[in-house]
């Protein structure tokens, strides 16, 4: 018995920790765009056209992975997250000078 009642006080104590930093990072985010939209689009791990490189970082972390190529009229940069095999990702984000543009999610 007692040990179940440690494990519901560590896991209780786990979950109030988790929301703490949610709030911090929430909190982190709204100083540094000042848009609650963003902040909102950005805690829920979103992706959106327009989105600015340091906002899709904020969202889904560094990439594993950049491709980039300087062309006449355009920068373009594809970011690839969530590594499935040898040159293989399950997301691929596309950028054109400095805004996502689009992705490609495989299941």
């Amino acid at each position: 018995m007692e040990i179940l009642v440690i494990i519901i006080g560590g896991a209780i104590a786990f979950v109030l920790f988790l929301n703490h930093m949610n709030k911090k990072r929430r909190a982190a985010l709204i100083e540094k765009y000042k848009d609650e939209s963003i902040v909102a689009k950005i805690m829920g791990r979103m992706i959106w056209q327009g989105q600015t490189p340091e906002q899709l970082t904020d969202s889904l972390g560094t990439p594993v992975d950049v491709d980039r190529k300087v062309l006449k009229t355009k920068t373009k940069e594809i970011w690839k997250y969530n590594q499935t095999g040898k040159g293989r990702f399950a997301l691929r984000v596309t950028l054109e000078n400095g805004e996502v543009v689009g992705w490609e999610q495989k299941s």
